[in-house]
């Protein structure tokens, strides 16, 4: 089992990281491949019931990549952490298949609620750089969750999520036409700006100015 699905994950990051170019290369300097060998060992031992070993495993690796895996969490074959520092995979987070996750990427919890408080990603998911997914919500299949976002809310799938808060910019492919489009604190100081000086000139041509010669 184990064998199987680090055999789908190694294989993922050439499906998605032109930059791999050989099985070497990858295998020795790939730290997000790394990173999900100790989860997938940790994990193992975990679900055999071993006590403390498991963290242990999963600190090492901590350690030597800089992607904390909870080995409780629920992954599916086929992760790929591209570049993978400052990753980090809560206890109850669970993931589909071929999930993609870039660098600083937060499955985390929003307190410390006691059962499921982490997210669970469904297939195919690709959450950006810097992206914080936190609570029990769930991310559709194929939903695409932007860069340095933070969601709060469940996603549907196919949709794309941008901003902070999260908010669904795309869903299959199309734009939201309802959506509110994203202030601009620039222009609207300016628009006020403007508005402020047409009034002022008004009050100035209604005063009674007196002519002298």
């Amino acid at each position: 089992m184990i064998l199987r699905s680090l055999r789908r994950d190694f294989t993922a990051i050439f499906q998605r990281d032109p930059a791999a170019r050989n099985s070497i290369e990858v295998l020795f300097t790939y730290a997000g491949f790394h990173a999900v060998v100790f989860y997938r060992v940790a994990h193992a031992v975990d679900r055999l019931g071993v006590p403390i070993l498991p963290r242990v495993i999963s600190h090492i690796g901590r350690f030597l990549t800089g992607v904390e895996i909870h080995p409780k969490a629920v992954i599916g074959a086929g992760l790929f952490i591209d570049h993978g520092a400052g990753v980090v995979i809560g206890e109850t987070s669970e993931i589909g298949q071929d999930v993609t996750l870039f660098q600083g990427v937060t499955l985390g919890g929003t307190g410390k609620e006691k059962g499921k408080r982490h997210p669970t990603l469904r297939d195919n998911v690709v959450v950006g750089a810097g992206a914080k997914i936190l609570g029990a919500i769930e991310i559709g299949a194929n939903a695409r969750i932007g860069a340095n976002s933070v969601v709060l809310r469940p996603v549907p799938s196919n949709s794309t999520v941008v901003g902070v808060p999260g908010r669904i910019m795309h869903r299959d492919g199309d734009p939201l036409v309802d959506q509110p489009p994203l202030a601009d604190p620039t222009a609207e100081r300016l628009e006020r700006l403007e508005q402020e000086v047409e009034t002022l000139r008004k009050q100035i041509d209604q005063l009674p100015w007196e002519r002298h010669e």
